[in-house]
């Protein structure tokens, strides 16, 4: 029954090399002709925070601090902690997504299977997300904002968004291939859901009625970026939403096993829809 699924990632792991020169050479070729390089990858997100902050900061919030489990944290700061795994979603999704149809017709010429290249969108997004991430806990050190035990399920959290990443672009760059104007929905819905998810306003503080923020909670992206901000501002354990967690790892498991199915069962087809 989960054949599909151990083939798809045997393939990740037996080609994990080739991923990551992949990735790499993406990287060089897409900034081959800029000064700055690889640095618009830091300076385009960093931009639109600054845009964000602004308007959602200074503008709606009158530069109000959000009140915390620590005391009060800097709006800019809170806003980071969900903004930044963000900036790594909705590309990886978006270019995920779309990587097959792109270079589907390379595959033809070499010897490495398709599944790999939604991975390589992944790993290449995650050095400018690592950067930042980095660059968020000094700011949080900066401020004040003290390590706590709870930093350590961050490595959860990662596990979450990087499996669930997965399973999503697995399934949807197979349908992006078959369907194009998928990717044009996707596009729009990943714009939607930058409001829909807690990463501009606090569901707690912003008095969201409790009826909607179960709704909301049906959004996967909920649940990561909410752990995200939970872990560092020492909110709580991800095991004591035990509903919550189950839900979300049944919604990703189904994403993989579907994703990975459809995935091999079209993909022998995939240059018959270019």
């Amino acid at each position: 029954m989960l054949n599909s699924v151990k083939k798809v990632i045997k393939e990740q792991i037996e080609y994990r090399d080739l991923i990551f020169r992949m990735a790499f050479f993406d990287i060089r070729s897409q900034y081959q002709n800029h000064y700055l390089g690889a640095l618009w990858q830091i300076i385009t997100p960093a931009i639109q925070i600054a845009i964000y902050w602004f308007v959602f900061g200074i503008g709606i919030r009158g530069g109000a601090p959000i009140q915390t489990t620590l005391g009060e944290v800097p709006f800019v700061l809170w806003m980071l902690m969900g903004l930044i795994p963000w900036f790594f979603i909705s590309p990886s999704i978006l270019q995920g997504s779309n990587s097959v149809h792109q270079k589907v017709s390379l595959v033809s010429k070499m010897n490495f299977p398709i599944s790999i290249l939604p991975t390589t969108k992944l790993v290449g997004s995650s050095f400018s997300f690592i950067i930042m991430m980095f660059v968020l806990i000094i700011a949080l050190l900066i401020y004040g904002i003290p390590p706590t035990l709870y930093w350590i399920q961050l490595i959860y959290y990662l596990i979450c968004l990087y499996l669930f990443l997965f399973a999503f672009v697995i399934l949807s760059s197979t349908i992006s291939t078959l369907v194009r104007d998928y990717q044009s929905l996707l596009q729009s819905t990943m714009r939607m859901l930058l409001y829909l998810s807690p990463i501009l306003w606090d569901p707690e503080g912003d008095r969201v009625p409790e009826w909607m923020t179960n709704i909301l909670k049906l959004n996967p992206f909920y649940y990561i970026l909410d752990g995200f901000r939970s872990s560092f501002l020492a909110r709580g354990w991800f095991f004591e939403d035990l509903i919550y967690t189950i839900y979300f790892w049944s919604f990703t498991f189904t994403l993989l096993y579907f994703g990975s199915k459809i995935h091999l069962k079209f993909r022998k087809d995939f240059i018959d829809y270019l």
